[in-house]
């Protein structure tokens, strides 16, 4: 299984200071829901690992998150292309589980729900605890500039920046303008491995 994880919010939506509260607010990148659908259409299995941090600060509830989840994949699916399935962590910051990022319980869910592995996947995301989370699994860290990424660019080339662990090193990381980008990347890199 060829999977790809992507986080949402900066990714594939623009990102707001006061959360994403409404399939009305819920907006995409230009070009990447296209990437989506190329990514899906040539075989990888596309899903998005998101914290969703503003449903336990009551800024919005789940049928809100329920919608605008509808809505990327009924716009994804006007493409062409599919998700696979979308993981969210729901709890507020403090609440210590296992599921918010940078911890890797999502990528955990993913593996149970795929009974595959994770590692090797690209891991698409714009902060750094989307990279931290994706490295502890053997993912392959993405970061794009949109959303949080200019910020993050920053962190990775000032180790002192990084504040949560494991610390990462800026090689290790693809850097993209935005998803469009990583998504022409990865396309042509699987086709150079499969000729």
């Amino acid at each position: 299984m060829k999977l790809i994880i992507l986080d949402r919010d900066g990714v594939i939506n623009h990102d707001r200071d006061d959360y994403v509260k409404s399939a009305d607010e819920y907006l995409p990148i230009s070009g990447s829901i296209e990437a989506i659908a190329r990514l899906s259409k040539a075989g990888f299995t596309v899903v998005v690992a998101t914290n969703q941090a503003g449903l336990a600060k009551g800024k919005f509830e789940l049928e809100d998150l329920e919608a605008m989840h509808e809505k990327l994949t009924a716009l994804v699916e006007e493409q062409g292309g599919e998700l696979g399935g979308i993981f969210y962590c729901p709890h507020h910051p403090d609440d210590s589980c296992k599921c918010r990022k940078p911890k890797p319980g999502m990528l955990d869910a993913i593996e149970a729900e795929f009974n595959t592995s994770v590692e090797s996947s690209y891991f698409i995301g714009d902060s750094l605890r989307d990279l931290q989370a994706g490295v502890q699994k053997g993912c392959k860290p993405v970061l794009v500039k949109t959303g949080k990424g200019e910020t993050t660019l920053a962190q990775l080339a000032d180790a002192s920046l990084q504040t949560d662990s494991p610390l990462i090193a800026q090689e290790q990381v693809l850097v993209f303008d935005n998803l469009s980008a990583a998504a022409d990347f990865i396309l042509a890199d699987a086709l150079t491995q499969n000729s």
